[in-house]
């Protein structure tokens, strides 16, 4: 599986973000599509993940009530829309496929090449 991650860039604090993760290759449907971000120094850190068969989500606890996973079942396309940024939300932002159901990196076989998220003070 390919994945191709999208819509970085810089903002200021409050503002919204909304970022898209296509899926392509030989096996572009995945058993779900995650995000992760990961800020210079730190582990990378499980944000959201979406289920393909049934929509189902799951999110972290750091962005829960500001991010927001969803999917185009048309494209594969999954988004992740960002609200109410903070300058720690700062980070490499990376969607991910999995095999199954989790938020572990580990069980994420393919990776994008990540996206730049900066949100300004």
């Amino acid at each position: 599986v390919q994945l191709q991650a999208s819509g970085g860039g810089l903002v200021q604090a409050g503002e919204s973000l909304k970022l898209s993760c296509t899926p392509s290759g030989r096996t572009a449907s995945p058993y779900a599509i995650g995000w992760f971000r990961q800020a210079p120094g730190n582990e990378r850190q499980f944000i959201a993940t979406i289920r393909k068969s049934d929509g189902s989500t799951y999110y972290g606890d750091s962005v829960k009530g500001r991010f927001f996973i969803s999917r185009d079942s048309a494209t594969n396309t999954v988004y992740l829309q960002m609200s109410n940024l903070r300058p720690e939300d700062t980070a490499i932002y990376y969607c991910a496929a999995s095999t199954g159901w989790t938020i572990k990196p580990t069980g994420f076989p393919w990776w994008g090449q990540g996206t730049q998220v900066t949100v300004s003070s």
